[in-house]
């Protein structure tokens, strides 16, 4: 993504070659067959083929898929790419402005995912005050709270277990701060209820070309 970089200058992290992209089909495999119903995904190729997968049966067709914020698109052009690689939302970088998400909505409807405290990996961007805003522009949209100036728990191991119920709740917390504020500014109202997670009719590659 735009405010991304791996230690080789891409933009974030990839499956590289057929096996990794084996490794991840088979972790989307096993987490689906334990019943986990939304998978995040940080690679195109994973991607297409998941989508594909989904399509074909081999995962069940209710799976939804999430762009990792460690892809980012930054426009409408490349947003609007993932939708068709089968993204059912999309995580773009919290250091968008507010015309940049008119711009994608202009092209897709697919929910996006935004850090409204982005950790500091991601720039540690936090855009509190912009939620009302941020959501007239680019809903459907999630906002997300992860937490800056705070240490990396990934990957999770039991050995950070009191670290991540820690950050856990102060997430909980940030959130709620955002919904007081979007009722004391009477944003408040057509939120999407509780577990609803399905975005809709997308638009998609042909899957059998």
């Amino acid at each position: 993504g735009g405010s991304v970089r791996s230690d080789s200058r891409g933009g974030g992290l990839r499956a590289r070659g057929h096996d990794a992209v084996a490794g991840c089909v088979e972790d989307a495999l096993r987490a689906t067959e334990l019943g986990v119903k939304c998978l995040l995904v940080a690679d195109e190729g994973v991607l297409w083929t998941l989508h594909r997968a989904r399509a074909a049966g081999i995962i069940p067709a209710e799976t939804t898929l999430k762009l990792s914020a460690l892809v980012g698109p930054v426009n409408p052009a490349s947003y609007a790419v993932y939708e068709n690689l089968g993204a059912d939302s999309i995580n773009v970088p919290s250091d968008l402005t507010l015309d940049h998400l008119t711009e994608i909505r202009r092209v897709s409807a697919a929910p996006m995912d935004m850090y409204i405290e982005a950790p500091d990996d991601l720039g540690g961007y936090v855009r509190m005050y912009e939620v009302a805003e941020l959501i007239r522009r680019g809903a459907p949209l999630y906002l997300k709270f992860g937490l800056s100036k705070a240490p990396g728990i990934y990957p999770y191991g039991h050995h950070l277990r009191d670290l991540t119920l820690n950050t856990a709740k102060e997430r909980v917390r940030r959130g709620r701060l955002a919904l007081d504020l979007l009722a004391r500014h009477g944003a408040d109202g057509d939120m999407a209820p509780l577990g609803s997670r399905l975005p809709g009719t997308l638009t998609r590659f042909n899957t059998t070309s």
